[in-house]
């Protein structure tokens, strides 16, 4: 029995659903709308302000996508209605983030800046306080393409574990390794 997958989801003021033909899911919010296809042998029912989405056999493959679906649904209708947000931290010496429209320009060490074009669907401010690391903030309504940009962002200048330097997630505790030791004669 799925916990996740039998679990209700229930929708917030300013929030519809719509079951659209080909079993595509539109939800629409304050935030923005987005829209899901799901997989036939999945149902997705609405009634009383609630979501429920129901499999029709025990089948291994239906319990992955019954659970699998109801949590992309439930992340779609918070994602319109509240939104999510995404820090990123510059950890290196000379490391600087500039945000111009949709264009993220980060100076991370290499000879040139490197400048990333966001999607139309994210807002990027950057932050910069006197002796702290830059601060990169992305907010969307969409949490798959948020996660994909936040990847994308990071893998310019993965961190390294010996000093830490590169673009991590705020918050994000990196395993550290000890550098060489001189040896003792």
């Amino acid at each position: 029995m799925s916990r996740i997958g039998n679990a209700p989801i229930s929708l917030p003021k300013g929030v519809t659903v719509e079951i659209l033909s080909g079993n595509v899911v539109k939800v629409k919010g304050p935030k923005g709308e987005l829209f899901q296809a799901v997989d036939p042998d999945i149902s997705v029912k609405i009634a009383d302000g609630e979501l429920k989405v129901e499999r029709p056999t025990e089948q291994k493959r239906h319990k992955a996508l019954h659970g699998t679906y109801r949590a992309v649904i439930s992340n779609m209708v918070k994602g319109v209605s509240e939104g999510y947000t995404s820090r990123m931290e510059l950890v290196g010496v000379g490391y600087r983030a500039d945000v111009q429209k949709q264009l993220l320009m980060l100076n991370v060490g290499y000879s040139h800046p490197v400048a990333v074009l966001l999607p139309e669907e994210i807002k990027a401010s950057a932050k910069q306080d006197k002796g702290q690391n830059p601060i990169v903030t992305l907010e969307s309504h969409d949490k798959e393409l948020l996660g994909l940009v936040c990847a994308k962002i990071r893998s310019i200048r993965k961190p390294e574990p010996y000093k830490g330097k590169g673009i991590k997630f705020a918050g994000e505790v990196l395993r550290r390794k000890a550098g060489k030791s001189a040896s003792k004669k």
